[in-house]
């Protein structure tokens, strides 16, 4: 039985035994932690098909932004990664957890036990989980006996199968924005300035971190103050968590670098380099000057709190903050 260091014995390791695919079945599981995952296979240069079944639908539903993030992940095919992703819609509702690695056609080694594949599962040092070897053979047996029960998360008819629920949470002053109970609290509340000290967009550094010769010119992150890195508002040590943006976005972010100074977008750094510049309304791969931000209007962006993996990002423009 496996009780500690579950993310590299149980979803690692396999992968230096010659396993190249990975069939999982989870009660609940996140884009968060599937992107981290794929962050760290790509971070040893390994090749790997991830294949995983959501089993809980048929009586809890699923949140949309965990839902908009296995699309993208889906959608973004990086190096020698592979990622589909579906969801049983037939009851019963399945509660297991079970992980199996295959090479190819051959089977190589599997788990089940308690771990839903989600960051906390893996990683959160306060609570318990176990997950046992079992045969590989039974465990993609299993997974296949679910598939016929399932429907790809990019269906175009997804919705008519499971229920998307909206996620937001309410606060002592709030305001509805859409899909989201946005908060005005303070304490849930951060505002990251886009510039520099000095009052400028960095050369090579924020939203220009990929103006260099042999970068990708869009790749950018968002500056983040060592003292607001040390409060413990955003989560850190590699963990993603989803943002929901204004304009009805998703991204999965995570905080990197010495001193824990940029938020960016792990999976392909340019993403979030396209995103603000195609808010600003600039051509892709553009320098990004101070004038660029305030001829759109802002020259910051604000986070909101909803819980440890989920965040509300607001680079809209109205008078309150038009350049501060």
């Amino acid at each position: 039985m496996i009780t500690d260091d579950l993310f590299n014995k149980v979803l690692m390791d396999p992968l230096y035994k010659g396993a190249n695919s990975l069939y999982i079945v989870s009660g609940y599981a996140s884009a968060t932690m599937a992107s981290r995952h794929i962050s760290a296979i790509l971070d040893e240069d390994l090749n790997c098909k991830i294949s995983l079944i959501i089993g809980m639908c048929p009586t809890d539903g699923l949140e949309k932004n965990a839902h908009e993030g296995f699309l993208n992940l889906t959608e973004s095919y990086s190096r020698g990664i592979e990622f589909e992703c579906k969801y049983v819609y037939e009851p019963p509702a399945i509660h297991s957890k079970v992980y199996a690695w295959y090479n190819d056609n051959n089977p190589v080694c599997a788990f089940v036990g308690s771990a839903n594949y989600t960051q906390p599962a893996f990683w959160d040092k306060n609570r318990g989980e176990a997950l046992s070897e079992c045969s590989a053979m039974d465990a993609y047996k299993y997974y296949g006996q679910l598939e016929p029960s399932t429907v790809y998360c990019n269906h175009s008819e997804v919705e008519e199968y499971i229920t998307l629920t909206n996620q937001g949470y309410t606060n002592k002053t709030e305001e509805t924005d859409g899909d989201y109970f946005i908060s005005n609290n303070s304490d849930n509340t951060v505002t990251l300035s886009l510039l520099q000290r000095g009052g400028e967009v960095g050369e090579r550094s924020g939203l220009n971190w990929g103006q260099r010769a042999g970068r990708e010119p869009n790749q950018a992150y968002i500056p983040l103050p060592i003292k607001i890195a040390r409060t413990g508002f955003f989560p850190l040590n590699k963990q993603h968590f989803t943002v929901n943006t204004d304009d009805r976005k998703s991204l999965i972010l995570r905080v990197q670098q010495e001193n824990d100074k940029a938020i960016t977008t792990p999976l392909n750094n340019s993403l979030i380099g396209e995103y603000f510049r195609n808010r600003m309304d600039l051509p892709n791969g553009q320098r990004v000057t101070r004038k660029d931000l305030e001829d759109y209007g802002r020259t910051n962006v604000t986070f909101i709190k909803i819980d440890e993996e989920t965040f509300y990002m607001d680079f809209s423009v109205n008078k309150n903050n038009t350049t501060k």
